[in-house]
């Protein structure tokens, strides 16, 4: 498995968009991608700017079909603007 981590934080004015714009993008990944196995949308309790993502993918491959979606795309434009930082870190799941 190809798993993808990604931190984000949201300028404050947009954080709340953000998450809902996150929240959408990731129930269309894992509706309409085939190797997409789990996205997971996660947020800080203590500070609402800080959204994390936990994704799965059935190989690098399936990612970067993710990448090129109309629907990540159109979300990538949407929320570019609202993105103070933003941190992706790639790993291979090695077990189970």
């Amino acid at each position: 498995m190809y798993v993808v981590t990604v931190e984000f934080v949201a300028k404050p004015d947009h954080a709340e968009a953000f998450r809902l714009a996150m929240i959408e993008n990731a129930g269309a990944s894992r509706a309409r991608e085939s190797g997409c196995r789990q996205f997971d949308v996660c947020s800080d309790p203590a500070d609402r700017t800080v959204v994390f993502l936990y994704e799965m993918y059935d190989d690098r491959a399936a990612f970067e079909a993710h990448l090129s979606s109309v629907h990540f795309r159109a979300f990538d434009e949407r929320v570019r603007d609202w993105v103070a930082k933003k941190t992706v870190r790639i790993y291979e799941r090695v077990d189970p």
